[in-house]
């Protein structure tokens, strides 16, 4: 059985980052698959709930001030060794095209597009992200996260510079549009 794994919140000045591993239970089929970001919001919210009961499934978030400590690099590490301890596998796939060190992880350049238990798991991911951001834009309404959920932005950067960082923002990501200012 092939389990796949996808990230999202990866490029985010704010928020979690959420890495999913998805095995399908015997002969489960779902249509509809696809990367998650060529799917509508709507869509992937559905799939979600098709998904999350019909798969063994592990999703590891990760805090922005895990991020800012450790490191993009060493969190999807930690999160790919903890995906590979949760589900147990023969096969491992991840999206994209390095392993950050893990060892028995194949790699695949869109495989989010290409394998149906790589895009579950963008799905799994994305929508976690989602959730998690849209939460955190009730606790923090000024910076609009529900609108761009935790990128860069032009009106998320504007937000920066008017009401400086909060708690889930991402302090390690250098912005240029922010250099020089202090928060």
């Amino acid at each position: 059985m092939l389990c796949g794994i996808d990230e999202a919140g990866r490029g985010p000045i704010a928020g979690d980052l959420v890495v999913a591993g998805c095995i399908f239970k015997h002969n489960t089929k779902i249509s509809g698959l696809n990367d998650s970001k060529k799917i509508s919001e709507k869509k992937r919210y559905e799939l979600f709930e098709e998904i999350f009961p019909n798969t063994l499934n592990h999703i590891v978030v990760i805090s922005p001030q895990e991020v800012d400590e450790f490191g993009i690099s060493k969190c999807m590490t930690k999160a790919l060794l903890q995906i590979k301890e949760h589900l147990n596998t023969d096969s491992y796939l991840f999206d994209g095209n390095t392993t950050f060190g893990v060892e028995g992880l194949d790699t695949m350049v869109k495989a989010d597009r290409k394998v149906p238990e790589v895009s579950a798991a963008s799905i799994l991911a994305k929508v976690t992200h989602d959730r998690n951001i849209i939460r955190d834009a009730k606790k923090y309404p000024e910076y609009g996260f529900e609108k761009h959920k935790g990128y860069g932005t032009k009106l998320h950067v504007e937000m920066i510079k008017k009401f400086g960082y909060c708690p889930i923002h991402r302090r390690s990501f250098k912005l240029k549009a922010l250099q020089g200012t202090l928060f």
